[in-house]
């Protein structure tokens, strides 16, 4: 008896989307994305991810360039520190037991006359020979002082600073007429013991009427400029010579 048989397409049961296949859902589904308004997207999803800026490896030219910048600036700190010491306007050579009556006309003559900045010896950096520190005090200042007094001739070490002195304003054009013997109020030094060579000069004498008048004579503003500028462009040479 035959019958009607069961085709093999019946064996799978119908869609329940209607017969739409599951390419066209997956289709619809990607429009229906792609038709959201980028403007419910959160601000980060929108966002350009920005690029990492590479950070550069210093090279060895670079450390040898730095390395030369940081001794270029320390060379000109040092010159500025030595550009920052002063010259002097006077320098006074004492025997050592005359420090107290040095320290008295170094302040009559700064703050009575306004003849400043000025050093006493003794005040020179410790620590140092004193060849270097007469040195220094005779070409840092534009005057040198000689305290005479009493104790100025037992002190051999006097006796040698007044020779160098006075060698020094021979010798040196800028320096002429620098070297002022003094004859303080307190234990002065006779001029009939004072040597030769030191009567030859016009002492400043303290106790004379004529003090003040000798003072502005003396120490004036137009000399101290020209042994400073000398003394500068000296210091510059000498330190141009060391650096070639």
């Amino acid at each position: 008896m035959m019958g009607v048989g069961k085709s093999k397409t019946d064996a799978c049961p119908l869609s329940p989307s209607l017969g739409k296949s599951p390419g066209v859902e997956k289709s619809q589904g990607l429009q229906e994305s792609a038709s959201k308004k980028p403007d419910n997207l959160p601000m980060h999803d929108l966002a350009e991810p920005s690029p990492t800026t590479p950070v550069p490896v210093p090279t060895g030219e670079h450390k040898g360039a730095e390395a030369q910048g940081d001794m270029l600036e320390g060379e000109e700190e040092k010159e500025e520190e030595e550009e920052e010491e002063e010259f002097l306007k006077f320098v006074i050579l004492h025997a050592e037991d005359d420090t107290d009556e040095a320290l008295r006309v170094q302040n009559l003559l700064q703050n009575d006359f306004g003849i400043k900045p000025g050093i006493i010896f003794a005040e020179m950096p410790s620590g140092r020979q004193h060849l270097q520190n007469l040195d220094d005090a005779v070409n840092g200042s534009a005057w040198t002082i000689l305290l005479l007094t009493e104790n100025f001739l037992r002190d051999t070490w006097c006796k040698f600073q007044f020779y160098t002195s006075l060698m020094n304003s021979v010798n040196r054009q800028h320096k002429y007429n620098s070297v002022i013997p003094m004859r303080p109020l307190h234990n002065p030094l006779p001029r009939e013991r004072t040597p030769f060579a030191l009567r030859t000069i016009n002492a400043l004498e303290e106790d004379s009427r004529g003090f003040p008048t000798q003072v502005e004579r003396i120490f004036q503003e137009s000399v101290y400029q020209i042994q400073q500028s000398l003394w500068k462009d000296t210091r510059s040479s000498i330190r141009r010579q060391v650096l070639s």
